[in-house]
């Protein structure tokens, strides 16, 4: 198929980039109205993920199985995913005890990316490069690539470089038959469809992305051990909130009362 000139990086035919029908009077609905919509849209989203269980599964005994041996989890994106990344990264140190840089996301344009938008640093191929290599991946690291549309160059490049690198890579899309799938070891591939607001992908991608990011985040650590039950015995109690968390956690696991937990714990104030 010739490539239409007009649209060089076929974006037009990726399904997320779509503009529905269902939702083209938007602008004309009232608040309530336009609430429901996106609330019918996103109920879809969940049964998406369940039919890409089977390949989200195979990429989490892999990745499991690396970190067991001391390997590293690292996300990579740009924009929204980048950004949905370091949100799930930045949860594991509070909830699971994890070593500092045992988890963490590598986002296109920098830290200030992060909180600022960033939009060009998405095709710059070359820093992908850069920063795979600064963060010395290895064969023991599970490097994950998140884009919606599946073609992001700053997130191929990276996921190329890694694998390279020997790492295991994962690639993390809403669209079928991506560059990204092609390029990592396993492709999950969301098919959300359609957003709302056409190409506004942080919207049903997002929801999607960051579901799978959580059974990343949650079904690795349980598989690591930080877990009892479903008790996050290795939870940092950082704050008073944490600390009655801890003492929960230790009355439900040995029966104790609540002033021999609280003994118990002593001054460790900082697990449970």
């Amino acid at each position: 198929m010739t490539a239409d000139p007009r649209d060089p990086a076929g974006l037009g035919d990726l399904t997320t980039e779509t503009a529905d029908p269902r939702y083209a009077h938007i602008d004309t609905m009232t608040v309530a109205e336009l609430a429901a919509t996106m609330n019918a849209a996103d109920a879809g989203v969940p049964a998406a993920v369940g039919r890409a269980l089977p390949e989200i599964s195979s990429a989490l005994e892999a990745t499991a199985e690396r970190m067991k041996a001391g390997g590293r989890l690292v996300y990579v994106g740009a924009g929204t995913p980048g950004r949905l990344g370091v949100l799930d990264a930045s949860e594991c140190p509070p909830t699971y005890g994890t070593p500092p840089g045992q988890v963490f996301a590598i986002v296109a344009g920098g830290p200030e990316a992060i909180a600022s938008s960033s939009e060009g640093a998405e095709d710059d191929a070359d820093a992908a490069v850069a920063a795979i290599d600064a963060a010395a991946i290895g064969p023991l690291d599970t490097v994950v690539g998140i884009t919606s549309s599946g073609r992001t160059p700053f997130v191929l490049s990276a996921i190329r470089r890694a694998r390279r690198r020997g790492a295991l890579t994962v690639g993390l899309s809403c669209n079928a038959g991506t560059p990204l799938s092609r390029a990592a070891d396993h492709a999950i591939e969301v098919l959300v469809g359609p957003e709302v607001v056409s190409g506004s992908t942080r919207l049903k991608a997002g929801t999607a992305q960051k579901m799978v990011l959580n059974m990343f985040s949650t079904v690795v650590m349980v598989q690591l051990g930080k877990t009892y039950g479903n008790l996050m015995v290795d939870v940092k109690a950082g704050n008073q909130k944490l600390r009655e968390r801890a003492i929960r956690i230790m009355r439900a696991i040995t029966g104790a009362g609540r002033e021999e937990a609280i003994t118990a714990l002593g001054s460790n104030s900082d697990s449970a």
